[in-house]
């Protein structure tokens, strides 16, 4: 989602507590719409990255450096020239705009002190960072705006500095409740929307967070809510501006499969079927945001050949699993055969040249049967005939068997790499199932004096009662934490009769809590195929009973008791150790 003003108000918040009246001691411009501000404060160094960029505006706290191109630009070098060295005394938020404002003083050439204004404008394609004198007058910006591009504003050296208000949206920081009241039922549109053309600094995002605690239809026009709606949505609005006021903030990520779906400054309470992540900084909800993001939509794109590689292989199997089955139904009729040459021996010596069928009782049912012959054959060969027949088939129910059975194999294997797939983090995550496929034949293996292969690690959680758990993400993972990290005493959870992770606890020598049992199932119904399910049935039983039998594929275990529990998809209550 964009950037709206409770995020940025957010962020003014944060920044105020960190950074003001920190030195300015670098500043860097490390892509076209970037730069990179390195703080000197009272606890230490911070770098503060700030984004015009048209598809990613954001400004955020980050431990991370980025590399300054050899030669820096002339906005950059203009900024080192009036503020480096400068101290940030003010950082501003006019009414719920997506602005920040940073005054900074600094001395000029002459020794004496004067201040400049550094304007963050996040407004999407419209994001600019524009640089001010103490007159409001605009030295330089980031991205030029001449009237061509702009009627509403010029942004260019020696224009005067103004935010445009062509929308006439109110301040939600002083707005009445009766001027809220009056705006909103003028509106004949859905209440989400009115908000949106109402209010400054709201996205549909906080629009329909706001009428989700409302219990209000956001579908429907404000007009046609009762009085009692009407007021309790303005309490409830009333109620997130005081958090805005008095800095209390919640920042908040919602995920869903693991993916990040939504930022916010507020609490999300329409997600609560997702998982929530929480942290004290809005600097770290948005770097692991994007990030996180950024990650995934790599990690997909990187897959994109192996997911169409196994799921060619998956519909190959389905498809050779299905004929195969229909095969194995055609062997059935083998007894009837059978039944007929041995009717034919018993009964058939009577039998005149030419009959193409004769009656018999069967003695196995006690009814009469008819039995159609061959009429150029005498009875001995039809019988022969049948018995061929019979041996045939029964020779195909014998090998159709087996080979059904390893094909249900090779389809669960290519299942529970499709699953890895789904679970995979990063590029060595990929790199095991890339190694998987070739070892299984479905690809080519790479040649000798390639590129050494990082190596892949499972995800490490903590549960709310100090526990450590391990989840595999491909099945070579799988196989280390439960034969190799595991002692016999741990406790280990599977998806039932699904593909998943092995999930491992480590007891250390404890009796584990049922909290941690409830975690620890909850986690191998998330790492796995039913994660989009309301439950999920798992499986949960001692290492020791847990066996691999010779030759069997990666991931592959056999367990002969166990307990059973039923889990809801969630990572609530656990503390991501490492994610690698």
């Amino acid at each position: 989602m964009a950037l709206d003003g409770f995020t940025i108000a957010a962020i003014r918040h944060e920044l105020n507590e960190k950074i003001l009246n920190s030195r300015i001691n670098k500043i860097s411009q490390p892509e076209p719409d970037e730069l990179l501000f390195t703080l000197k404060t009272s606890s230490g160094q911070l770098r503060l990255l700030i984004s015009a960029g048209a598809s990613l505006p954001f400004i955020y706290l980050t431990d991370s450096n980025k590399q300054a191109p050899a030669s820096a630009p002339g906005f950059c070098m203009l900024l080192r020239k009036h503020i480096q060295n400068g101290r940030i005394t003010s950082i501003r938020q006019p009414s719920l705009e997506r602005i920040l404002m940073f005054d900074i003083d600094h001395l000029d050439e002459m020794g004496d002190m004067c201040r400049k204004t550094l304007v963050v404008e996040l407004m999407g394609k419209h994001s600019n960072i524009i640089f001010l004198n103490d007159k409001g007058m605009i030295i330089d910006s980031i991205k030029h705006i001449p009237a061509a591009v702009s009627s509403v504003r010029e942004v260019l050296p020696g224009r005067e500095y103004f935010i445009p208000n062509t929308l006439g949206k109110e301040d939600p920081l002083t707005i009445s409740k009766d001027r809220f009241t009056d705006l909103l039922k003028s509106k004949p549109m859905p209440a989400s929307e009115a908000i949106l053309k109402t209010l400054t600094g709201f996205s549909p995002l906080m629009a329909e967070e706001l009428l989700f605690r409302c219990d209000l239809d956001s579908s429907m026009p404000v007009s046609a809510y009762s009085d009692a709606d009407i007021k309790l949505l303005f309490d409830t609005f009333e109620g997130i501006m005081k958090n805005v006021t008095n800095g209390d903030f919640k920042p908040n990520m919602a995920l869903e499969k693991g993916t990040p779906v939504e930022f916010c400054a507020l609490p999300l309470t329409r997600f609560e079927n997702s998982v929530l992540e929480e942290n004290t900084s809005m600097s770290f909800i948005l770097e692991s945001y994007y990030a996180r993001r950024n990650t995934h939509t790599r990690i997909k794109q990187k897959s994109s050949d192996l997911r169409r590689i196994v799921s060619t292989l998956i519909e190959r199997c389905s498809k050779k699993y299905d004929l195969q089955l229909k095969q194995l139904k055609d062997t059935q009729k083998k007894d009837r055969y059978r039944i007929y040459g041995e009717l034919i021996n018993t009964y058939g010596y009577g039998l005149e040249p030419g009959t193409k069928s004769f009656e018999a009782d069967n003695y196995y049912t006690g009814e009469k049967i008819t039995i159609p012959l061959d009429p150029t054959l005498t009875a001995a060969e039809n019988s022969k005939k049948y018995f061929d027949r019979y041996g045939k088939l029964k020779r195909t129910e014998e090998a159709l068997t087996t080979q059904t059975a390893e094909t249900k194999a090779e389809m669960e294997h290519l299942a529970s790499i499709s699953a890895s797939l789904d679970t995979a983090l990063n590029e060595s995550d990929l790199s095991d199932i890339r190694r998987e496929l070739a070892e299984s034949g479905y690809i080519r293996k790479k040649g000798p004096g390639k590129t050494r292969e990082q190596k892949s690690r499972p995800i490490h959680y903590l549960s709310s009662d100090g526990f450590h758990i391990y989840v595999g993400k491909n099945n070579y993972q799988n196989d280390y934490i439960t034969f190799k990290l595991a002692n016999g005493s741990d406790w280990w959870f599977h998806a039932k009769q699904i593909p998943g992770s092995h999930v491992l606890v480590k007891t250390e020598g404890r009796n584990i809590t049922d909290k941690t049992f409830e975690e620890a199932g909850a986690l191998a119904a998330y790492y796995s195929k039913g994660r989009d399910q309301d439950k999920v049935e798992i499986d949960y039983v001692m290492k020791k009973e847990v066996k691999k039998p010779a030759g069997a594929k990666p991931g592959f275990v056999v367990y002969y008791t166990n307990y059973s529990l039923v889990a809801v998809p969630t990572l609530k209550g656990l503390t991501l150790i490492e994610e690698a």
